[in-house]
């Protein structure tokens, strides 16, 4: 039987390079916070990953980082890992964003692809006795929700055909998209209207027309919590 505090050991070095894979770099400092050890632990662990293969970059002053390209098999979840996974599987299908709903799908049926055979089992069962009772007619509304948050990390303008809902015309708009946000029923784009010269916001479901561009817009200052506290003051 293996020693407990190696077992420890051997879940917090899966930990780090499981984590290492969300973020371009990670610092020490960081790394010893999230794990509750000191810096000394972290740089043993890091030697250690570095010993058994793992392609591991170390840049002075700055932390770690994976070199690129190199993924580890996402084969170990725990059962409340899985089951909220399953959970996020059957919210989202619901969901009024067509590429939304086909993106989560192929990307869940890539996770049950590696897990073990027990936890198929287990995780099947509950897809077939968890449900949401949100959209039952299963109403898609939009379908660029995706390409938006492509857009978004990229910093690429959109050109847009938008109904307004007030006078029931339709706009020709090129818009920098900033953030996005979800309310009961849909999905909305912060963005940079050119035409308005201002911060708008754009309902997915009245977009009647959707091209990204190839230009990319100039970085501007905005924060998504300044935002909307702005936007509440002014609501009073």
């Amino acid at each position: 039987m293996k020693d407990p505090k190696e077992l420890n050991r051997l879940s917090r070095l899966t930990a780090i390079l499981t984590f290492l894979q969300t973020k371009t770099m990670v610092t020490s400092t960081e790394l010893a916070s999230r794990f509750d050890v000191n810096k000394r632990t972290i740089y043993r662990d890091i030697k250690s990953l570095i010993d058994s293969g793992v392609p591991i970059y170390a840049e002075e002053g700055k932390g770690y980082k994976l070199v690129d390209g190199y993924n580890l098999p996402p084969v170990m979840f725990s059962d409340e890992e899985a089951h909220a996974l399953i959970t996020a599987e059957k919210i989202i299908a619901k969901n009024k964003d067509q590429s939304l709903v086909e993106a989560h799908h192929k990307a869940v049926e890539k996770i049950k692809a590696v897990l073990r055979m027990k936890d198929k089992d287990s995780v099947n069962q509950l897809s077939d006795r968890i449900t949401n009772l949100t959209n039952l007619r299963k109403e898609t509304t939009s379908n660029n929700l995706l390409d938006i948050q492509s857009a978004i990390t990229r910093s690429i303008c959109i050109k847009i055909s938008y109904r307004t809902a007030s006078v029931e015309s339709v706009t020709e708009r090129f818009i920098e998209p900033m953030a996005i946000y979800h309310t009961r029923d849909n999905w909305v784009v912060i963005a940079w209207c050119r035409l308005r010269n201002a911060f708008r916001e754009f309902r997915l479901d009245r977009i009647v027309d959707f091209k990204l561009t190839i230009e990319v817009y100039s970085e501007r200052k905005f924060d998504l919590l300044q935002y909307f506290m702005e936007q509440r003051n002014n609501d009073y």
